[in-house]
C-alpha cells in the first residue's frame, strides 16, 4: 500500500520548494545591484549552501561523489547556469509576469526537443496543450505585451530552453547526481559573471539581500524539491513545481505593486490553463499504478 505519510511529506516539501522558487522576481526587483554583480554573489551563496548540504549528506564520500561526476553532470551544470543567467536577466528586462508566462512553456519545449534529440514522441494531449500555450504567448506579446522589452522576452525563451535541456539530460541519465551538479552550476554562473562584470562592488544592504536570495530562493528550494520529488510521482512533482509560475508575479504585485498588463494576464491565463490541464491529465494517468494495493 502507498505510504500516505511519505506521500504527504513529498507533497508538502515540493509545494514549499515551488514557493521558495517563486520569490525570484521579488528579490530581483528588491536588489538594486546590476545584474552580473547580483548573479555573482547569488551564485556564490547558493552554490556554497548546496555543497554544504551535499557535504553533510555524503560525509566521508563527498570527494568520491564529486570525482564520480561525468559528462551528464557537466551538461546539467551548463544548462542550469545558463538558466540562472537568462532567467534572472529576463526578470530584469521584462515584467515578472511575462517572464513566468514564457517560462511556463518549458514543458512543451522539453517535449519538442526530446522528440528531436532523443526520439521521444510527444502524446496527442501534449501537442494540443503546446498549441494552446503558444496561442497564449502570442496574445501576451501582442500590442507590445506591456512594458517589458523584447530582449527580456528573448532571455525568457532561452531560460525555457535551458530548463528543457536540463530535463532531457536528467531523463536520459537517471543516475546523475542532482545536488552536486546544481551547486556547481551556481558557482559556474558566478565564474561567468566574474569574467564579464565591470565591477563586483555591492552595498551592504544589497549584499545581504543577495545572500538571502541565493540561499532561501535557490538553495533551499532545490534541496526541498530534491527530497520532496523522491516521495511522489513525477507528474505530481511537476504539477506542484508549476505553482511557481502564478506565485512569482503574485508576490511582486502584492508587495511591490508591479501590475501585469491586460494582454499578459489574458495570455498568461491561457498558458497556465494549458499547463495545469496537461499536467493534471498526467497525474490521472499515473494514479492507478500508484494506488495499487498490495496483498
Amino acid at each position: 500500500m502507498v505510504d500516505k505519510g511519505r506521500h504527504r511529506t513529498g507533497l508538502l516539501l515540493t509545494a514549499l520548494a515551488a514557493t521558495a522558487w517563486s520569490l525570484s522576481g521579488f528579490f530581483t526587483r528588491l536588489i538594486s545591484a546590476d545584474l552580473l554583480t547580483m548573479l555573482f554573489w547569488r551564485g556564490l551563496a547558493s552554490g556554497t549552501a548546496v555543497m554544504l548540504v551535499v557535504l553533510y549528506l555524503e560525509r566521508g564520500n563527498f570527494i568520491a561523489t564529486i570525482r564520480a561526476m561525468r559528462w551528464p553532470s557537466f551538461a546539467v551544470m551548463f544548462f542550469s547556469a545558463a538558466g540562472m543567467i537568462t532567467g534572472i536577466g529576463a526578470m530584469r528586462y521584462t515584467s515578472i509576469a511575462e517572464a513566468m508566462v514564457i517560462y511556463a512553456t518549458a514543458p512543451f519545449a522539453t517535449a519538442a526537443l526530446a522528440f528531436v534529440f532523443i526520439g521521444e514522441r510527444p502524446s496527442r494531449s501534449t501537442l494540443i496543450a503546446a498549441a494552446v500555450a503558444l496561442i497564449g504567448v502570442i496574445v501576451m506579446v501582442s500590442n507590445g505585451g506591456g512594458e517589458g522589452s523584447n530582449f527580456g522576452r528573448v532571455l525568457a525563451v532561452f531560460m525555457s530552453l535551458s530548463l528543457a535541456g536540463t530535463a532531457i539530460v536528467l531523463r536520459q541519465n537517471h543516475d546523475v547526481q542532482m545536488l552536486p551538479a546544481m551547486g556547481a552550476s551556481a558557482w559556474l554562473c558566478s565564474a561567468f559573471c566574474f569574467c564579464f562584470a565591470s565591477s563586483l562592488a555591492i552595498t551592504p544592504e544589497n549584499f545581504w539581500l543577495t545572500m538571502v536570495f541565493g540561499v532561501v530562493q535557490n538553495a533551499v528550494g532545490l534541496v526541498l524539491f530534491t527530497f520532496g520529488s523522491k516521495r511522489i510521482p513525477a507528474s505530481e512533482a511537476a504539477l506542484l513545481a508549476a505553482l511557481e509560475v502564478p506565485l512569482a508575479p503574485f508576490w511582486v504585485w502584492v508587495f511591490l505593486a508591479e501590475r501585469p498588463a491586460l494582454t499578459t494576464l489574458v495570455g498568461g491565463a491561457i498558458v497556465l490553463t494549458a499547463l495545469f490541464v496537461h499536467i493534471a491529465s498526467e497525474v490521472r494517468n499515473t494514479r492507478p499504478a500508484r494506488e495499487q494495493v498490495s496483498i
